[in-house]
């Protein structure tokens, strides 16, 4: 039998990024219906807020500055409250206290992707953020995160509290926005189309059909 042909598919994201938790699940969902898919997975860094103070901001305040007032932001997480609901994901936006910078948090999800790791540690990032409140940018945090994925609290705790991946990290932010990625998601298919933003089980099914074609030809 001949080996599986595999498509890489790339993923730009930001562990803050409630469409990002959005278009994940989407895909998983859509990847669990299609077990037989071509699908090779890699996240990569991309910051919503590149210049976010190390400590983080009180997440109101910032989200006030982000969208003009408290009634636009009210508004904006209203419609990803529905979505998300729709989906059947616990999202607590009451228990989200502050805004993290996620430099960190990306370095955690390069560090996984060494060791196998990084849709475990994805799906626990997600979780500690968005269902139950925690600071991703503090480090203890992200070290019960990492041992949730599987990964060494020692190793993952000195390295942590050193410099470094930090500039890899950073060029390789730098690198997608210079690609032209300027939100995410972005999901980059066979590392030549981009399909942007979160989509539907279905629209994955289709692409995913699509793929299989090509190859069996």
């Amino acid at each position: 039998m001949e080996p599986r042909v595999m498509i890489k598919l790339d993923i730009m994201s930001d562990p803050i990024c409630p469409w990002c938790y959005i278009g994940k699940t989407q895909l998983d969902r859509a990847l669990a219906a299609n077990p037989d898919h071509p699908f090779t997975i890699e996240w990569h860094p991309f910051q919503l807020n590149p210049s976010m103070p190390a400590e983080g901001m009180d997440r109101r305040a910032y989200l006030e500055g982000k969208f003009g007032s408290k009634a636009a932001a009210v508004e904006v997480y209203s419609n990803i409250e529905r979505q998300a609901q729709a989906l059947g994901l616990p999202i607590n936006f009451a228990a989200i206290k502050r805004t993290p910078n996620t430099i960190n948090a990306h370095r955690l999800i390069h560090w996984a992707g060494l060791e196998q790791k990084q849709q475990l540690l994805i799906d626990a990032l997600f979780d500690a953020y968005f269902c139950n409140g925690i600071d991703i940018g503090d480090l203890g945090a992200l070290c019960d995160i990492a041992i949730k994925a599987g990964l060494q609290r020692d190793v993952t705790t000195q390295l942590l509290n050193s410099d470094s991946d930090i500039s890899m990290i950073k060029e390789r932010d730098s690198h997608s926005r210079k690609m032209g990625v300027n939100a995410v998601p972005t999901f980059i298919v066979a590392n030549q189309h981009a399909v942007p933003g979160s989509q539907t089980p279905e629209v994955w099914a289709s692409i995913i059909a699509e793929l299989q074609t090509q190859l069996a030809d």
